[in-house]
């Protein structure tokens, strides 16, 4: 989970440069702005499920998904309110595409890990 949010604070921290150097200040803040949004809310339901728990059954870790998702979900709507009430002047499609991107990569760990496996069935199938 760590190497996730990682990579989201990686990517994202990459296409803020990207867009600092080619559409300036206002882009390149803004898309990073977009980055945290997205990445802090996750680390912190990461930190919720990865934290040990007095009770290790399914049903202390169900609870705490729950809660790490709402706690997310409360986050990300504050620190999006914030951003556009205090943040003056702010680019919204760099702040919004980094926000999705970012996002997505839990996804694309998903997709990944799923491709590992299914290799890995194949050479086990084949025996090589």
């Amino acid at each position: 989970m760590l190497k996730v949010v990682a990579a989201q604070f990686g990517l994202g921290a990459a296409m803020a440069a990207v867009l600092w150097s080619i559409f300036g200040n206002v882009a390149g803040y803004s898309a990073l702005l977009g980055c945290l949004i997205s990445a802090i809310p996750n680390a912190f339901l990461a930190l919720r499920l990865s934290v040990p728990r007095r009770d290790p059954g399914a049903k202390s870790l169900v609870r705490a998904a729950y809660i790490g998702e709402l706690g997310k979900l409360a986050l990300t709507v504050l620190m999006f309110s914030i951003v556009f009430v205090t943040v003056r002047p702010l680019a919204a499609a760099p702040l919004f595409a980094t926000f999705l991107v970012t996002a997505l990569v839990p996804f694309t760990g998903f997709l990944l890990r799923h491709e590992q496996h299914e290799v890995q069935d194949t050479v086990d199938k084949h025996g090589e």
